[in-house]
């Protein structure tokens, strides 16, 4: 273990909601240190839809997962956050008071911190893909067979054969329609729990020959050297069908897992992290969760969300890190103060 790492705020999860709260914190003198199990900033926005547009951002009509997360970025350099990438926190011992909270947390790379307080901003926890069950499929994954989509233009000019009937199948099937040489969809059923507006448009593409469509399931692959050539597909009469490919994504959702937050002395309900809704604190006095990680009456899963309870989170956390200092409300349009620490002033 490498010397301590002292800071006021250490943010458990660099997505959305975990780098907003850097900005929210950098305005109230908050300094903090990030760490992430994934190699990159950006969470499941730029681990599973980077390129994928969404509507619901305030002041963005559309924007895709990377953009949002490279303007989150972009707007919390002035108070040059620190980033831990590829390490997950492995041990929390809380070395305070109620009153003066204080923790030291180590990761699984042996990196150690102290902070005064604690910011839980993990999504869903740690996340992976659920893998079909075809024998051999790991020797394609990462060249010909992937869990998600981060370049679209990787799939230029292929055959790719799109498994899954729920939204992400369904989205990704008709964004790389235009940019594939072919798309098939290939869902276990004739029937699809993706959007409507989806499925139609699915349907539209199948119907005039421009995408391909086959109820069944992959039972094997072929292909040499991590290249995909074609799957044999299964259909519940029993016959089979060879589907020519040059890549495959599978979209059997995610499978969840809290990890150690488990172990934290939290109160949980269902793996997630019941809060207030004054400061969404948690059961420990300085650990507090914002995001699709906590829980309480009324919750909605949205990134805006996440930012009002970062927000909202970090004028709590100024009041233990600064016991004996008045905090005052500003806003960034007015406050010349603010606008010095964002360097617009």
């Amino acid at each position: 273990m490498g010397e301590m790492i002292k800071t006021d705020v250490l943010i458990v999860g660099a997505g959305p909601v975990g780098l907003f709260a850097v900005f929210e914190l950098g305005l109230l003198d908050l300094r903090a240190h990030l760490v992430d199990i994934l190699s990159m900033p950006g969470g499941q926005c730029a681990e599973l839809y980077p390129e994928k547009p969404i509507y619901d951002i305030p002041g963005f009509p559309i924007v895709t997962g990377q953009a949002l997360v490279d303007n989150l970025l972009e707007q919390s350099k002035p108070f040059a956050p620190q980033f831990h990438f590829g390490e997950m926190v492995a041990a929390l011992e809380p070395v305070g008071t109620p009153d003066a909270p204080l923790f030291r947390v180590r990761t699984d790379a042996g990196t150690a911190f102290e902070a005064k307080a604690v910011l839980i901003a993990a999504g869903g926890g740690s996340f992976q893909p659920k893998k079909p069950p075809i024998a051999g499929i790991e020797a394609y994954e990462n060249s010909s067979v992937f869990y998600a989509v981060r370049r679209m233009d990787q799939f230029a000019g292929k055959r790719v054969l799109v498994v899954g009937g729920g939204d992400s199948a369904l989205d990704w099937a008709l964004n790389l329609q235009p940019v594939a040489e072919r798309v098939t969809v290939l869902h276990r059923r004739d029937a699809f729990r993706a959007a409507p507006h989806s499925v139609n448009a699915m349907r539209s593409h199948v119907a005039e020959g421009r995408m391909g469509l086959e109820i069944g399931q992959v039972t094997a692959l072929r292909g040499e050297g991590g290249a995909l050539s074609g799957v044999t597909v299964r259909h519940d009469d029993g016959t089979t069908t060879d589907v020519a490919c040059d890549a495959m994504l599978p979209f059997f959702g995610l499978t969840m897992k809290l990890g150690p937050v488990a172990d934290w002395g939290l109160n949980l309900h269902e793996n997630l992290i019941p809060v207030d809704t004054e400061k969404f604190e948690t059961s420990v006095p300085g650990i507090f969760a914002v995001g699709d990680i906590n829980s309480y009456p009324g919750k909605l899963k949205l990134i805006l969300s996440g930012f009002h309870e970062a927000a909202l989170a970090a004028q709590k956390v100024h009041r233990y890190v600064f016991p004996d200092k008045r905090l005052t409300f500003q806003y960034t349009t007015s406050s010349t103060n603010l606008q010095k620490k964002l360097g617009v002033a």
